[in-house]
């Protein structure tokens, strides 16, 4: 049973809370498979509420000025693009701001909808220098990972609504390293640690939890079945190795013996792909292969015997 732990957390602001996690007890290569799964699925797979879509009263298009404003269109778009939502919604809402200036406009001037929450109220958008109202309204989704704007179509579907590049994933950064450690002298264990920055959205707990259960759901659901019964059918060469696992040494490829360069590309050159087309071939036989001398002959059996505890014909 692998446990997991919070070694650090603390906050930076609203929208940047940091985590470092350590699951310890793995066996060796593990953390390394476990680390670059966690990593990927904490970066794409766990959703997120964006700003997809702008409609700026009296504004066509993204290159615009507008009066007594002293951002232009793209500058507040730009600033639109950081806002940061907690809460997942089913279908696209939208949100309005009606400003009288003059005056700072924040996130907090925006009446958004009771499904969601805005995280930093103090966050800014832009400076009305005179007696001038802004109208916008904010078209938000839920979704996952970076969205361009030019690729976007849902926000095309409402007029004159101005394409936003949206951020879904909450989870900033993710890194990772491993720790490596001895039991009782001589085996090895791995601790894998994390450190995770999320964008407030989100606790790095709560995402990592989604993130695992992500993982587990996938692979709970893969259930390989061989339907072909032309390959049902092939016999099954199996040979325990030194831990008594069960090995399958038809399809298992040569690479598994962590050969020389020499050997291994002397048995490449003679189409041997797996260990169980190598086992058909006597070590003299192996000696007739160009290039392959005594050495490396004697490092394939040294190496099948260690690794597969089996031996040439």
């Amino acid at each position: 049973m692998f446990k997991i732990q919070c070694l650090e957390t603390h906050s930076k602001n609203p929208t940047s809370l940091f985590a470092k996690f350590c699951i310890d007890s793995l066996q060796q290569g593990q953390g390394i498979t476990l680390g670059n799964a966690l990593r990927r699925t904490l970066l794409s797979s766990v959703p997120g509420t964006a700003i997809t879509g702008a409609r700026i009263a009296g504004v066509n298009h993204e290159f615009s000025t507008i009066p007594n404003v002293k951002e232009d269109v793209i500058e507040i778009l730009l600033n639109i693009k950081q806002v940061v939502f907690k809460g997942i919604i089913d279908e696209p809402i939208l949100a309005r701001l009606d400003f009288c200036g003059p005056g700072i406009i924040t996130v907090r001037d925006i009446k958004s909808n009771p499904c969601i929450n805005l995280i930093e109220p103090t966050q800014y958008i832009a400076t009305v220098e005179a007696h001038t109202n802004l109208e916008i309204d904010f078209l938000i989704e839920s979704g996952y990972g970076y969205s361009l704007s030019e690729k976007k179509n849902k926000s095309s579907s409402i007029n004159d609504f101005l394409a936003v590049d949206a951020a879904f994933m909450p989870v900033r950064k993710v890194n990772f390293f491993i720790e490596t450690s001895q039991i009782n002298g001589d085996k090895k264990t791995e601790n894998l640690i994390f450190e995770i920055e999320t964008n407030g959205s989100i606790t790095p707990i709560e995402a990592t939890n989604q993130a695992l259960e992500i993982l587990s759901t996938l692979f709970n659901s893969l259930n390989f079945k061989n339907d072909n019964p032309e390959v049902a059918a092939k016999p099954v060469i199996q040979q325990a190795n030194p831990t008594g696992t069960k090995l399958d040494l038809h399809n298992t490829q040569i690479e598994e013996l962590e050969l020389s360069v020499r050997a291994y590309n002397c048995l490449k050159r003679a189409d041997i792909q797996t260990i169980g087309e190598l086992i058909t071939y006597s070590k003299e036989e192996l000696l007739e292969f160009k290039n392959f001398g005594q050495k490396s002959a004697d490092e394939v059996c040294e190496s099948l015997t260690r690794r597969f505890n089996t031996n040439l014909k």
